[in-house]
């Protein structure tokens, strides 16, 4: 669910988006909903030059020592490196004189990792102070909540039924491509290629109350059904509306009503993911899959909405092989605010679409998002 931002500045080294914005934001609340995002802070000084005592006297106003040992970090993100060792010495010879016993966190790299964050719990019971250089101006900030990987992990690994074989879609993917489909909590959002249903639960924890799920396997269905009982055991969730159906994706117009759905987000099988992958046949079969779903998805969705989907990008040495099924009544869409589009940090395809994939993988995935 898109904020109303005011203004946006996206730094390109260190991935940084800075952000203005009226309203009150619950960091820990927020990120849990975000997917990609790594950390969130915020910014409340803003320094002309990054003096070693304008960053102290800017840092000393954001340490609040607790009883015991004080633990505290820096990260910096902006061109070049920062040699934070004199300040911490300063911040720790402050502390010392206030009796309070303090450790600096350090890291290999010029930032800090969600992972050293939550071990050494820099945003409850100390501080992570972030130095960030956008031109000529610095900002000083302090880290309010990191990506929870652990429950990211326990959502992926720890639910009862996963099938390795139709496609593991991480959670926080899920997340992004339900963020990028922009539907209310009320809207009917469709998985017609549910799996494990992932994309489903992942809905229904962020709030969303009216859910569809449809896939032609019928141990696809049971392993959704299982997979959101467990859900349900685990975390608190509101009220949901949920309907699944054992169809493929080109008989939905035979039970659901036309016009009637505001979002579908969804990843299709990508083709076999081990041994000798025959491109030329996956491509052409998914292909045809994806155009006869595509028909059957400009029939039941709703004028204004929006499909997300994945299609895979098959990695070839230095060649990537892109799906090209035919859209018909839709059209491709930037994701990406009119604000950054322009932005040289934006990483987007020829046709506007988003990669995910790391080194080394044969298959990427592709996000598309589509309307009319």
């Amino acid at each position: 669910m898109p904020a109303e931002v005011s203004d946006g500045t996206l730094i390109k080294k260190g991935s940084v988006l800075l952000i203005k914005t009226k309203q009150k934001i619950n960091a820990e609340k927020l990120i849990k909903k975000l997917g990609g995002t790594i950390k969130i802070g915020g910014v409340q000084t803003e320094l002309t030059a990054a003096a070693k005592e304008q960053i102290l006297l800017a840092a000393q106003e954001r340490l609040q020592p607790k009883q015991g040992k004080f633990k505290f970090g820096f990260s910096y993100y902006g061109p070049g490196k920062f040699d934070f060792s004199s300040l911490a010495m300063a911040i720790k010879k402050y502390l010392r004189n206030q009796g309070i016993n303090s450790r600096w966190i350090t890291s290999r790299e010029p930032v800090l990792s969600s992972v050293v964050i939550e071990q050494n719990k820099l945003t409850s019971k100390g501080a992570e102070i972030v130095l960030i250089k956008n031109g000529g101006k610095f900002f000083l900030g302090q880290t309010l909540a990191v990506q929870p990987f652990k429950e990211l992990s326990f959502r992926d690994y720890g639910r009862p039924a996963r099938d390795d074989r139709s496609g593991m879609l991480p959670p926080k993917l899920a997340q992004i491509m339900i963020n990028l489909a922009q539907a209310q909590p009320q809207d009917i959002i469709l998985d017609p290629f549910c799996g494990s249903g992932t994309i489903l639960t992942e809905a229904i924890l962020v709030g969303y109350k009216n859910l569809i799920g449809s896939d032609i396997s019928q141990k696809a269905i049971k392993d959704t059904e299982q997979n959101i009982k467990w859900i349900k055991s685990k975390f608190p969730v509101s009220n949901f509306k949920l309907q699944l159906n054992a169809k493929s994706a080109a008989d939905l117009p035979g039970i659901i009503k036309n016009q009637t759905i505001n979002a579908i987000i969804t990843e299709p099988y990508l083709g076999p993911q081990r041994g000798r992958i025959e491109v030329k046949k996956i491509k052409r079969e998914l292909e045809a899959l994806y155009t006869q779903s595509l028909r059957a998805f400009s029939q039941i969705l709703k004028p204004n909405g929006r499909v997300v989907i994945v299609w895979p990008v098959f990695n070839r040495g230095r060649k990537q092989i892109f799906l090209s099924p035919q859209l018909g009544k839709f059209k491709i869409i930037n994701p990406i605010p009119k604000s950054l589009r322009n932005h040289p940090a934006i990483a987007l395809t020829g046709r506007q679409t988003i990669i995910y994939g790391r080194p080394g993988q044969k298959v990427w995935r592709e996000i598309v998002v589509l309307s009319f």
